[in-house]
């Protein structure tokens, strides 16, 4: 949404719903129009429910493994409509349960085959991004984390120390970014790119249907059970059924329980001048973050701006995902006054929330 509240929400179309959607149409990459939706019941070999980056990654390898798969990909509204076109724009190796954890939980073996996995991705995408014509604005530079109390810095020194000892992650101890008040350290992780995730997930969703893999949008999921899936406009026949809805799956009976849906939002800034970010200290294709325990995450866009987010959107009763939770002005203003606390150069105009 612009922050004079000139385009909001669907009823002005899809651009509304995030900057990254907003820039495409201003840009004249995508016009987000919507592809024909499912024209009646059909068979396939693989139904992949949910067209954002775990459905569309999913349909990209395996068309790519067996060309010969009839797979299809069903979107209630289109590819890239939730997180996948909204989020933080990091391409990261990040995994919400420490190496000593999982070392402890799995064992070390297992515990280091999944870092180097996680870490190998980054520059999987990075890879596929380059190789099928995807501009999405990837540039790997790492997360720098900044410590802005001592609290903080012993949670930098240890998570350094835990990295050394994995011999997996790569993560030390540097400077802080210098426009960053009150920053004593900082880490630098190099296994997280900076991209523009709507660019992502839209380009993967045209090399998908390149590869001949069919993507009907407007096609609401009602329900599934072994080969079939029952849909707003018909059923789906399919040997493999792939559930991709990830938060969303907390609409369908199914899998309500199976998942928590929580809302993280974010602002944009205005474009700043080449001289404010080498004021502030972050240069492109780097993320921040800080060791707060409610967590925040930005970064520096290709033109320039500020994207920025975070926790403090509270989980809703029953799970339940409205278009209204997307925006919460108070919880807007207290991301703009942490932005401006983290990095007092970066006190501008807010374009989008």
């Amino acid at each position: 949404m612009a922050g004079d509240g000139s385009v909001t929400g669907l009823g002005r179309g899809y651009r509304g719903l995030s900057f990254w959607f907003d820039s495409l149409v201003e840009s004249g990459v995508d016009d987000l129009a919507e592809r024909p939706a499912l024209p009646g019941p059909i068979t396939a070999d693989v139904a992949i429910i949910g067209g954002g980056l775990t459905g569309l990654w999913t349909a990209y390898y395996l068309a790519r493994a067996d060309p010969s798969l009839r797979i299809v990909v069903l979107e209630k509204h289109i590819a890239g409509f939730g997180a996948s076109g909204r989020n933080g724009g990091w391409c990261s190796a990040l995994f919400p349960a420490s190496t000593a954890k999982l070392e402890r939980l799995h064992g070390r073996g297992q515990a280091l085959a999944m870092r180097r996995a996680m870490i190998a991705t980054v520059d999987e995408v990075g890879r596929v991004a380059a190789a099928e014509g995807i501009d999405c604005d990837y540039r790997k530079a790492g997360t720098i984390s900044l410590a802005r109390s001592e609290v903080q810095l012993a949670a930098a020194r240890a998570e350094v120390e835990e990295a050394a000892r994995s011999g997996v992650d790569e993560i030390t101890l540097v400077k802080p970014a210098h426009g960053a008040a009150g920053a004593l350290a900082a880490t630098l992780d190099p296994a997280c790119a900076r991209l523009h995730p709507a660019k992502l997930v839209r380009g993967l969703a045209r090399v998908v249907e390149s590869l001949g893999v069919t993507i009907y949008e407007g096609t609401e999921v009602l329900d599934w059970a072994p080969r079939v899936i029952t849909t707003a406009r018909g059923a789906v026949s399919a040997a493999t059924i792939v559930v991709a809805l990830e938060g969303y799956g907390a609409s369908l009976p199914k899998t309500h329980r199976s998942v928590l849906p929580l809302y993280s939002l974010m602002i944009a800034t205005e474009p700043l001048s080449d001289a404010t970010w080498n004021e502030i200290g972050i240069e492109h294709g780097q993320t921040f973050a800080d060791f707060r325990h409610l967590l925040v995450y930005g970064q520096r866009t290709a033109d320039n701006r500020f994207a920025f987010g975070g926790r403090g959107a509270r989980y809703h009763w029953a799970s339940s995902i409205r278009e209204s939770y997307d925006r919460v002005p108070s919880v807007f203003e207290h991301l703009r006054k942490t932005l401006v606390e983290i990095f007092p150069a970066a006190d501008s105009r807010i374009t989008h929330t």
